[in-house]
């Protein structure tokens, strides 16, 4: 059985051609190989096949909630990161709890991606888009990270909570810090003070919608609670940076990766621009192919044994979404960018009960980025040239920047 590194995951190299290390994980044909330490979490198992991907996801079995993880810390290093799990369990959302915790914070959760409320938002995220290109058409260049990818989806989900304009370049920097640095040990002290502003602030905001509520989801979340919804302060607190987060980061690397995928495809490109009615497969098919979810995790929550190995009560489980993107018996042609795809079942979004509630204005942020910038912009091409792009040594598969000319 092959040893694997958790840096393996999140190596640059990795992160530009995930298909490198989905050979290394396939060549022997073993459905779990062993890795020594995740990041500090102790031992665990790596599975990658799609078939155990999508079934460890839907499986009751695997939980979420870290209270169940056994490790033992060998070094300064792990126990930092140990310091930084017991940060996260203190914060109680429907993506760090199991039923029936999960349930009653995911009905609360839920009040903010309604359809309706998702579809209402059309009008405005078209606004949004043609608004951020009309501030760089005149220059012929941007940074599509910081010109584009960020501020649309950060614009909306603060838009819809509540949260002040003025409070973007903040909240930019906050998450920045704890989505760059939350896996590397040396950063503990860093990312924990970016923590500690963002939940103060977001306390200091939960204040303010009390003494003046508007027409927002977080006035709504204050509502429930004060009605006796059965939720905690501390839940809410927990949600309300949950949405923040969750509700923009990832969404910022969709549009990121997708644009580049289409960049080093242009007869992928040109047949998006010339039949917008692609939307929305070419979105699934980014998500497939170039998606910001490298892996998942889950926790064995009993004893067990799987494709013949021995699973222990509180071992992590790695759940290499990426590899099992590439798995040619699931997806025809796993390796080729096809935006046509018909028959394209990922997992960028999860499976189950944690399946991502925010789904649907993803995808509606990345129609309407992706058909924008192609309409707007019939021209457009990187400014440098692929190997130099720089993608972070992170959790998800993030670009530091994306220079185009157009």
């Amino acid at each position: 059985m092959r040893q694997f590194t958790s840096t393996e995951f999140i190596s640059p190299e990795n992160m530009r051609d995930f298909s490198s290390l989905y050979k290394k994980l396939s060549e022997t044909d073993e459905p779990l190989h062993r890795m020594d330490d995740f990041f500090g979490m102790g031992a665990a198992w790596v599975a990658y096949k799609y078939d155990d991907v999508a079934g460890i996801l839907k499986d009751a079995r695997f939980v979420k909630n870290m209270k169940h993880l056994t490790s033992n810390p060998s070094n300064e290093g792990s126990k930092t990161v140990q310091s930084l799990l017991q940060r996260f369990q203190s914060m109680p959302n429907m993506l760090t709890v199991d039923p029936p915790d999960h349930t009653r914070l995911r009905r609360l959760a839920s009040k903010a991606f309604t359809p309706r409320m998702v579809e209402e938002l059309q009008p405005r995220i078209q606004q949004i888009a043609d608004e951020l290109l009309d501030a760089v058409q005149a220059q012929g260049t941007m940074n599509i990270v910081e010109d584009y990818a960020y501020p649309l989806p950060i614009k909306v989900i603060s838009e819809m909570l509540g949260v002040p304009a003025s409070d973007h370049i903040r909240f930019r920097e906050w998450t920045r810090t704890i989505s760059n640095s939350a896996l590397d040990p040396t950063k503990l002290e860093e990312v924990e003070n970016a923590l500690e502003a963002f939940m103060e602030y977001v306390k200091t905001l939960l204040e303010e919608k009390r003494k003046q509520p508007c027409n927002d989801v977080i006035s709504s979340l204050i509502q429930a609670y004060e009605d006796g919804d059965q939720f905690t302060e501390n839940e809410i607190i927990s949600t309300i940076w949950l949405l923040i987060v969750a509700g923009h980061e990832t969404t910022v690397h969709l549009i990121t990766n997708g644009t580049l995928a289409l960049l080093q495809h242009p007869e992928q490109m040109n047949l998006l621009r010339n039949d917008p009615s692609l939307l929305p497969s070419a979105v699934e098919e980014m998500l497939r192919y170039a998606g910001p979810v490298i892996f998942s995790m889950r926790i064995a929550g009993e004893d067990m044994i799987f494709h013949g190995q021995e699973i222990r009560k509180g071992e992590v489980v790695v759940l290499s979404v990426a590899a099992a993107h590439l798995e040619a018996s699931k997806f025809e042609q796993a390796e080729t960018f096809n935006i046509t795809r018909e028959e394209n079942d990922h997992l960028a979004f999860g499976k189950g009960i944690h399946f991502c509630l925010g789904a649907p204005l993803a995808r509606l942020e990345g129609k309407i980025a992706f058909g924008t910038l192609l309409r707007r912009f019939p021209n457009l091409r990187l400014a440098v040239e692929p190997e130099q792009l720089v993608f972070k040594p992170n959790s998800m598969r993030a670009l530091e920047s994306l220079p185009v000319v157009f």
